[in-house]
């Protein structure tokens, strides 16, 4: 899609599984299995969406999905399924990892940052992308390094202690390059963030887990896995409102379907008007 100056291309890691309970905290089940139908297990679907930005010689990446670093029992716990990984669709755009300029995390949860590195042929773990700066609020990354016993097992070391020389962290909502904004939107952890891209007058904005998919814009459809739920529910609509009155392209990284879109008011409640747009178009 173009935006501006800017080449967008919303990229899959595939699909996995979750908690729908977990996935909507407070919110019974009868309101959202309407939407969000699950498995026997009570897990409902969701994607592994990640943003690629090309402008000019700078390929950025938002997000990279949960990786391959996993083995069989892991898959099959959440439920991991795809015909190809993130690297598969950039191989399908002609781009290498070695093309990448910039990887730019919105927090450091396996499902977000599997690909920030991978396994070389002597079983060492190395960064994916060898030539990329890759970016990470500083108090995210202190608490990944040191989580509590309700966290530990979303943080797994493997998936950044291998980047050394290329991580760079920020402090706070921070323009990391020209436009590209790390925007701290906290709740679901304390330093979690969105991306923002401004262009032309225009900003696309990667949600990741204020609002993983479109079934979570009501402010108390709020992920039980949010540490701070209420520090979500006082931010989400504010972003939202902005979001709305200055007409932002939203991506959803979990949705599984609507995966990009504009919101819209009816009947008083925001709702997506899709944007359908798929790796290469």
């Amino acid at each position: 899609m173009k935006f501006g100056d800017l080449d967008l291309f919303v990229l899959s890691d595939g699909l996995f599984r979750l908690d729908g309970g977990a996935m909507f905290g407070v919110v019974p089940r009868v309101l959202w299995e309407k939407t969000d139908a699950p498995d026997a297990k009570n897990r409902i679907l969701m994607g592994l969406n990640c943003l690629l930005v090309i402008r000019g010689q700078e390929k950025i990446l938002i997000d990279t999905g949960v990786g391959d670093k996993f083995d069989a029992r892991f898959g099959g716990m959440f439920g991991i399924h795809r015909e190809k990984t993130l690297l598969g669709q950039l191989a399908d755009l002609n781009l290498r990892p070695e093309d990448i300029t910039h990887v730019i995390m919105s927090h450091m949860h396996f499902d977000h940052i599997g690909w920030n590195t991978r396994g070389n042929t002597a079983g060492e773990i190395v960064p994916t992308f060898p030539n990329a700066t890759y970016f990470a609020q500083r108090g995210e990354y202190e608490v990944a390094n040191n989580p509590d016993e309700r966290s530990r097992a979303s943080y797994i070391k493997w998936n950044w202690e291998a980047l050394g020389s290329q991580l760079q962290l920020l402090d706070g909502t921070t323009e990391v390059l020209p436009g590209v904004e790390s925007f701290l939107a906290p709740g679901h952890t304390l330093h979690h963030t969105i991306v923002k891209v401004k262009s032309a007058g225009k900003t696309v904005a990667f949600m990741a887990d204020l609002v993983p998919t479109t079934s979570h814009l009501k402010t108390a459809y709020v992920m039980g896995y949010d540490l701070y739920p209420k520090l979500t529910m006082e931010i989400k609509p504010k972003i939202l409102r902005q979001a709305f009155e200055e007409n932002w392209l939203l991506i959803f990284e979990h949705a599984p379907k609507i995966k990009v879109g504009y919101l819209q008011q009816v009947e008083g409640n925001l709702k997506v008007e899709p944007v359908e747009f798929e790796a290469g178009n």
